[in-house]
């Protein structure tokens, strides 16, 4: 069959040669249209969008898109051209997914930080009395805003000031705040995907991970559906396109909607537009008196006026300046004025902020412009001083004095008590710099040094919470000392939480720009605190290691990746997908002779057995891995097997042997300081006596493994305990202490997407509220039991759909009976 005449498939595409050549493809299939067509007709479709005529483009810039050779394309236009070339929108949307892939942006676009609070509300805030006054109308009318306006004219600043009104108003009760990176000056910064926004916004309104649609069509219709009757202020803050902003609006009424871009958007409809332009010279003027205050005039009385002037009326190069102008001691408002005079070469709107960053950049030493322009090279969003000080080489006491100078002259954001971020504009200017000033292999090694302080802070970290895992972290000793001392616990999480979004946006950086053992080695090492509870993260890092393995031929890694998405998988109860992961590792341990890398894959395949019900396929593979285990001297993995096994005795009524591997597990992870297994086994011997009746001691035992579970920052594994200790105060005759554990067993489940654990809740709550007598609230919560058991494949849906009909029969069951429950991994 001709090629030509088939509708060209672009999954698969490996190069941008490939990339050229499809399009070739489309363009002959479409009818072969000349370049100056298609231009004409990107151009009108941009155009109704509201892109600028600058930014339109020209034949040969089209035409450059169809040619062998490449070594970089415009996604934009590659996709533009795809769909006057073919206008099917899922079409586009698979030349978008190719394109993502090739370029090593599809964890890049997914990765993105979504927000339940505004900034701070910005100190200094003057001027735009009527663009207030037509934002808060338009609030009142319950139309969505979009505040539209070129860069720098303080879009954001203004809408998180009205966002703040709206609250000491009391005008809403959840805030969803998002950057969508439209105009990002770093390309591996690109656009969010509003898919992902939708699944950070969903798992915020409380949907639980397992229950968030992999269709963007079918989260919309959840998003919109969680938000009816709730009053929520939802700020898409530097939005791209329509198609980016469109799938997040609610559509809600209560809800209030703040828009922010560069763009016109002529698409969107039904929303109220306020265009933000430059301040009014007597606002521009109000504004650099009122931010110097107490500076004499000097001898030009309207000196005020001409450094407003010289500015642009731009906010963004106001505020920059008048920073400059803080640090001059001695200086009059004149002699700024006239010291801009002697820079000012362009009246355009456009060079204001280059010409006052360029005042600004040349007033700072020469290490406080190193600091500047290498800070702008992190892969992040933010940063703290530590990062700073790793980019630059320096000292962090240097680094904080120099963050403390350029945050006074607004050339970095203080976004928290200790971190930093750039305004795009500012972030731009600055990476030029480095890339005017600092040969490639300075820039190079500025980031080695961030991501060796990330990967010996990660260490440590772990080293805090998890000593006795010292085999997962890097023998020898690790480069990059510049991070915090982490010497408890709690420390080793608020870091850990705080930089998480970092930490994965590094090891995308790393796996795609040259640093692949960094990649792996961060995984490896981290992938306890993932497990945790950050499984959408997890899944993200993970696949980034897989990838850094595979590129350095490294069959170990590619192993222990696999692992640990198989894991990230069964959390979210994938169980398909987790299968084939562990049974690919299984492959490769095996092949590499590896015999404790392979008894950790047979250990988490026997508990996707187990959780299943396929509990004689369970015992098979565990005892598989404790003969292993054994051999290899492994006693994490021979720990994990025994609970294992433990676990099915107990499930199979089989006490006596449940409890001697039980107490064997509890005894090897105390020896060790294995405190994720210690917690682990204290839990499954607490169901153990659970089923057997003596509450107290059990009782005793969830409660010792919650104090576990809790230092260590292990959410999933508390939601486990949380049961058992539902389960336990049900033995013990006390329903209402029940329906409190199980309560907060469900809420955490719900949040962090632990399904299984959220079904084992409702069934818990179930049965608590049925030995309350509360009959109606018992059906109820039975009947979410049987849907999520039902959804995930579990047994216990008849085991619950058991209770649900005894609810209508004489006798009601007793609270002793078994409920639904299985081990958690311990390793």
């Amino acid at each position: 069959m001709n090629l030509f005449l088939k509708l060209p498939d672009p999954a698969g595409i490996t190069c941008l040669d490939e990339l050229s050549e499809m399009l070739r493809r489309l363009k002959v299939w479409a009818g072969d249209p000349s370049y100056e067509t298609i231009r004409r007709r990107v151009n009108a479709t941009w155009s109704a969008r509201g892109r600028p005529p600058g930014e339109l483009t020209v034949r040969p810039t089209v035409a450059n898109c169809f040619r062998p050779g490449r070594r970089r394309v415009n996604n934009d236009l590659v996709l533009a051209i795809v769909e006057v070339l073919h206008p099917d929108g899922g079409y586009v949307t698979q030349w978008r997914q190719a394109l993502r892939i090739l370029g090593g942006e599809a964890e890049a676009v997914s990765q993105v930080r979504v927000q339940a609070a505004l900034p701070p509300d910005p100190a200094g805030f003057a001027g735009r009395t009527g663009e207030l006054a037509r934002l808060r109308a338009a609030v009142r009318s319950g139309s969505p805003v979009l505040v539209e306006g070129m860069a720098g004219v303080g879009k954001t600043h203004l809408v998180v000031h009205v966002g703040h009104d709206l609250a000491r108003d009391d005008a809403y009760d959840q805030v969803l705040f998002v950057n969508l990176r439209g105009f990002h000056p770093d390309p591996a910064q690109p656009p969010a995907d509003p898919g992902a926004v939708l699944d950070g916004f969903l798992r915020l309104l409380g949907v639980p991970g397992h229950r968030i649609p992999h269709d963007v069509t079918a989260c919309v219709a959840a998003y919109r559906s969680r938000l009816a009757g709730r009053r929520v202020l939802v700020v898409l803050d530097d939005a791209a396109t329509v198609d980016q902003i469109r799938p997040l609006l609610p559509r809600t009424p209560g809800c209030v909607t703040l828009i922010t871009s560069r763009r016109h958007l002529a698409g969107l409809r039904r929303v109220t537009r306020v265009p933000v332009g430059v301040f009014t010279p007597a606002e521009a003027t109000a504004y650099v008196t009122s931010a110097v205050p107490g500076m004499p005039v000097g001898s030009d009385p309207l000196a005020a006026d001409h450094v407003a002037q010289r500015c642009g009326y731009l906010p963004l190069a106001l505020s920059l300046v008048v920073g400059h102008m803080r640090g001059a001691a001695g200086w009059t408002l004149t002699d700024h004025a006239e010291r801009l005079d002697d820079r000012h070469r362009d009246r355009r709107l456009d060079s204001a902020v280059e010409n006052a960053l360029a005042m600004s950049y040349h007033h700072l030493a020469a290490g406080t412009r190193r600091l500047l322009r290498l800070s702008a090279l992190h892969p992040g969003q933010d940063f703290d001083a530590y990062a700073a000080a790793a980019l630059a080489g320096s000292e962090l006491a240097t680094a904080v004095a120099a963050l403390d100078l350029l945050h006074r002259d607004s050339l970095v954001q203080r976004i928290a008590a200790d971190r930093y971020a750039f305004h795009d504009l500012i972030r731009a200017y600055a990476a030029g710099r480095a890339h005017d000033e600092d040969p490639p292999a300075v820039r190079r090694d500025a980031l080695t040094r961030l991501f060796d302080q990330y990967l010996a802070t990660s260490v440590s970290a772990m080293a805090v919470l998890h000593p006795a895992e010292a085999c997962r972290r890097p023998a020898g000793s690790v480069a990059g000392r510049t991070g915090p001392e982490l010497t408890d616990a709690a420390a080793a999480m608020r870091w850990l939480d705080a930089e998480r979004t970092n930490l994965v946006a590094a090891a995308i950086h790393t796996a795609h720009h040259g640093w692949p053992d960094h990649t792996t080695r961060l995984a490896h090492v981290l992938y306890r605190y993932f497990q945790g509870g950050h499984h959408t993260d997890a899944l993200i890092l993970h696949e980034q290691a897989l990838q850094a393995a595979r590129r350095n031929d490294d069959l170990a890694g590619q192993a222990h990746a696999l692992i640990d998405l198989g894991v990230a998988h069964t959390r979210q109860a994938r169980r398909a997908r987790a299968t084939g992961h562990l049974r690919h590792a299984l492959k490769l341990f095996r092949l590499a002779r590896d015999r404790k890398g392979e008894a950790r894959a047979l250990n988490h395949l026997g508990f996707i057995a187990e959780q299943t019900g396929r509990l004689p396929e369970a015992t098979r593979y565990y005892r598989k891995a404790l003969d292993l285990a054994r051999r290899a001297g492994h006693q994490g993995a021979e720990a994990f097997a025994r609970n294992g096994l433990g676990v099915v005795d107990t499930r199979q009524g089989a006490y006596a042997g449940a409890a001697e591997n039980l107490h064997r597990a509890l005894t090897l992870c105390r020896q060790r300081g294995n405190r994720v297994g210690e917690a682990a086994a204290l839990d499954s011997l607490g169901l153990l006596h659970s089923r057997t009746g003596r509450a107290g001691p059990a009782i005793s035992l969830h409660e010792q493994a919650l104090v576990i579970t809790r230092e260590i920052g292990d959410q999933d594994a508390e939601t486990y305990v949380l049961n058992g200790l539902g389960e336990a105060a049900l033995v013990a005759g006390r329903p209402v202490e029940s329906a409190g554990h199980h309560a907060a067993a469900r809420a955490l489940a719900t949040r962090i997407g632990a399904p299984t654990q959220r079904a084992r809740a409702y069934a818990g709550l179930g049965r608590a509220y049925q030995a309350l007598g509360r009959i109606e609230l018992a059906r109820d919560h039975y009947r979410h039991a049987v849907a999520v058991h039902a959804e995930l494949g579990t047994p216990e849906a008849g085991e619950t759909r058991a209770r649900l009909a005894e609810l209508d029969g004489p006798r009601p069951a007793p609270p002793t009976r078994r409920g639904a429950w299985s081990s958690r991994c311990g390793r």
